[in-house]
């Protein structure tokens, strides 16, 4: 699953690698400092020891991952989070690495991290929400899945296949109730769409909820009425009551 945004590009030139000695030790000077905050599997909401100096290290982190030296990207990277816990583009770039690297249970809580930072709709936004969604229902965590599940639905609207995925995914797994609850934020965000209602109205009908059911069927049928499909779906339920 490489499907969160690619690792992030900068321009940055071999020359970070090759600093100074002395702004190097500048740097790892503060070595001390940042270890008693490198424990990432332990969130820190503050407070920032160097937002400064997590510029640094990610900047190396970034060049070390041009150079696909994803081990050492990623030892930047962590020390970038540990000197300013807040420092989103280090927690998306971590989670990048691990995703390519398909180190996905450690990718998932620095997505989360990043999530929770965004104040703003954007494409990273998306992804990331997507893509921990997908992550944790591939684990079969359908308790966590089902909240970034919704949330994308809701930041991208103009996807209607993966309403699908994940509601067929729920609903294979026995999880009906979240399955509905697919469908029915994607009516809610995506009302044109009359195949969402008859998609629910099948799970409603498979959880022996017929005059639901019918009120599924009648709305697709209200969006569609030259679809003789829909309206024939909605004779045959309402004469099954």
């Amino acid at each position: 699953m490489k499907l969160f945004c690619a690792i992030y590009r900068t321009s940055i030139t071999l020359a970070i690698l090759a600093m100074g000695t002395a702004s190097v030790a500048q740097i790892d000077g503060a070595a001390s400092v940042l270890q008693r905050y490198g424990n990432l599997e332990l969130e820190r909401t503050g407070p920032t020891i160097d937002a400064e100096l997590g510029q640094k290290y990610l900047r190396r982190g970034n060049t070390y991952s041009n150079l696909e030296r994803f081990e050492e990207a990623i030892d930047e990277y962590k020390k970038a989070i540990s000197a300013d816990p807040n420092l989103a583009d280090a927690l998306r770039n971590l989670a990048n690495t691990y995703s390519y690297l398909e180190r996905f249970d450690e990718a998932k809580p620095m997505l989360a991290r990043f999530i929770r930072l965004q104040t703003t709709t954007t494409a990273s936004l998306i992804a990331a929400v997507t893509t921990l969604g997908e992550l944790e229902r591939g684990d079969g965590n359908y308790a966590a899945s089902i909240a970034y599940d919704l949330h994308a639905i809701e930041l991208n609207s103009d996807n209607d296949s993966q309403v699908h995925i994940m509601a067929n995914t729920y609903n294979n797994a026995g999880e009906a109730d979240k399955a509905i609850a697919i469908y029915q934020k994607a009516i809610e965000v995506m009302p044109g769409n009359a195949f969402f209602d008859r998609s629910l109205g099948r799970i409603l009908e498979q959880e022996n909820r017929i005059e639901d059911a019918l009120q599924a069927y009648e709305s697709a049928a209200a969006k569609n009425p030259d679809s003789s499909f829909y309206s024939d779906l909605v004779e045959s339920t309402r004469s099954r009551l």
